[in-house]
């Protein structure tokens, strides 16, 4: 991890993780910006040491299943990875869960109220899709309620889960997402439904949840993590945790600084290439020294582009984590190596 102000990337932590207590991490992020990918990575991550972590999704896109190359997955709890071991601690387990409103509701009746043929009769008659589309607060309800349902469930006097994490809509819709219990003030001054949503509200709103966002060092996603950022603020007065900003793919950068600057202004020395390429026994036959000199400025200028969000990155004062960049198609392999950076970094 690296905090804005800091002169290298990672330091010395004073414990395991950054976010000791968190039980419940709440992953947002611009789309394209890897959202699902990370928060996967950050399951695997926080299940090292034999620990048993859920990762839920809400927007039915059933991106889990196809990052862990699964079948569809159901509104039930299915194991989809384990953590890998170390040779002092045994891997743990990953489960994966897509949610929504509708299952949800149906077990909200059934564990509050036995009342399960109840909801699916409303399933079947429409009922859920009528109210949630009126009073989308509802829906947002059932399914952060799903979330808090599964941080606070015991199994034989201790938690069933170590953490959950949760793989929430885009940042432009996570400030109405999390604040339940305004989205349904107006729906529902008291009784069950509004009981429920203060429940939610205090898991959500206490030290065992953080939110974290998923950016890329471009213009655009920066923009909204920022925005993100901001409306979270006004929700932290209340109790909301901002947790880190997970920089994702981020390209190593193989010149010096001299090099670099070098290359940025097109001033390398084509020459100097031709005898390095020389050198390592290619020969300069097709113009190889231009064209590489070319790809090394576009490589420079787009580093330096970078450096500029990162700066912009650092404005929004949260802890920082750097997610390097998988040229191959994401697996598991890929996602065991996302883990491992997050956990050196102190983000698990």
């Amino acid at each position: 991890m690296w905090w804005p102000g800091d002169d290298s990337l990672l330091r010395v932590r004073p414990r395991d993780t950054d976010w000791e207590g968190v039980r419940l991490h709440v992953v947002t992020g611009k789309g394209g910006t890897g959202k699902t990918t990370v928060a996967g990575a950050l399951a695997i991550a926080l299940a090292a040491g034999g620990r048993r972590v859920l990762l839920m999704e809400v927007e039915g896109r059933q991106g889990i299943a196809r990052l862990f190359d699964s079948p569809p997955l159901p509104y039930a709890e299915r194991r989809v990875a384990v953590a890998p071991a170390t040779p002092t601690l045994p891997g743990g387990e990953v489960y994966a869960l897509a949610a929504d409103p509708e299952a949800a509701l149906v077990e909200y009746l059934e564990m509050f109220y036995n009342l399960r043929h109840a909801g699916t009769a409303l399933t079947r008659l429409g009922v859920v899709d009528f109210a949630t589309t009126i009073a989308p607060g509802l829906r947002d309800v059932l399914l952060t309620g799903k979330a808090v349902e599964a941080t606070r469930r015991r199994s034989g006097g201790r938690l069933y889960y170590d953490a959950v994490i949760m793989d929430a809509p885009p940042t432009g819709r996570i400030g109405k997402f999390l604040n339940v219990a305004t989205e349904v003030s107006g729906l529902a001054k008291m009784g069950p439904v509004r009981g429920h949503a203060d429940t939610v509200q205090s898991v959500i709103k206490s030290p065992q949840t953080a939110v974290h966002f998923v950016t890329v060092l471009e213009e655009m996603p920066v923009q909204e993590t920022l925005d993100g950022v901001a409306e979270l603020r006004g929700l932290a007065q209340g109790g909301l945790q901002l947790g880190g900003i997970m920089i994702n793919m981020v390209r190593p950068v193989d010149l010096t600084e001299e090099q670099l600057q070098a290359a940025a202004g097109g001033t390398l020395d084509e020459h100097e290439l031709d005898t390095g390429l020389k050198a390592a026994g290619i020969e300069d036959r097709r113009g190889l020294a231009a064209s590489l000199a070319a790809e090394l400025t576009e490589h420079a200028r787009e580093e330096l582009a970078q450096r500029a969000q990162r700066t912009r990155v650092a404005e929004a004062g949260q802890p920082c984590y750097d997610l390097p960049l998988i040229t191959d198609q994401m697996d598991l392999a890929g996602l065991y190596r996302l883990a491992a950076a997050l956990r050196e970094q102190g983000a698990a």
